[in-house]
């Protein structure tokens, strides 16, 4: 196996998706449930996100081209997922738990398109795309495993960082998490419309 495939894969996806980053948007969404229902959601967030990567690294082009849809597109719609999000967030609409429901939280905005975003889509099947024999794509796979268990891990014990906020801590990290989330989102529409407009310009 190419190991340095594997740390490049690895590290890249690493980055993209952002463990730390992750985590007060995390318990911004999931603070006010129960113990269980939040290490439920971190484990279906993961095994979405590592579901969406895959089929996108084993089929993401032809997929695109059939439905007639760019990378930027895909960006943009993501993006504007994330602003609803920020925006409930920001306005305190997320903060009853009985409006929550775990599963919706994991699949979005957790799963995808936090943790499977354009970013890590993109960078997953770009790194296929230059694959050349077996081992790359075991090397490519083991990666993104990796890379899943280390967020899973961050997550699921992310409940230690609920007992020493308390409600009124979680209250003040959820309008934190709401403007960060909508800061990623505003640069993920800005920079679909510059890919658009980059696209523009060269076909024209």
């Amino acid at each position: 196996m190419d190991l340095k495939l594997f740390g490049a894969v690895f590290v890249t996806l690493l980055v993209i998706v952002d463990p730390p980053g992750m985590l007060p948007i995390f318990l911004a969404l999931t603070g006010p449930l129960p113990a269980r229902d939040r290490n439920r959601a971190a484990w279906q967030a993961v095994a979405l996100a590592l579901g969406v990567i895959v089929v996108f690294a084993v089929a993401g082009r032809t997929l695109l081209a059939y439905l007639h849809v760019s990378l930027p597109a895909l960006q943009a719609a993501g993006g504007l997922l994330l602003v609803l999000v920020a925006l409930e967030l920001l306005t305190g609409k997320a903060d009853e738990p009985s409006q929550q429901n775990t599963s919706n939280i994991a699949l979005v905005p957790l799963g995808t398109p936090l943790l499977a975003g354009p970013g890590a889509i993109v960078a997953t099947m770009l790194f296929v795309q230059q694959a050349a024999v077996f081992t790359d794509y075991l090397a490519i796979a083991l990666a993104i495993v990796a890379v899943m268990a280390a967020v899973w891990l961050a997550l699921r014990f992310s409940g230690g960082i609920v007992k020493i906020l308390r409600p009124g801590g979680i209250e003040v990290l959820t309008r934190i998490a709401g403007l960060l989330l909508a800061a990623i989102a505003v640069q993920l529409i800005a920079d679909a419309v510059a890919a658009f407009v980059t696209q523009y310009l060269t076909t024209h």
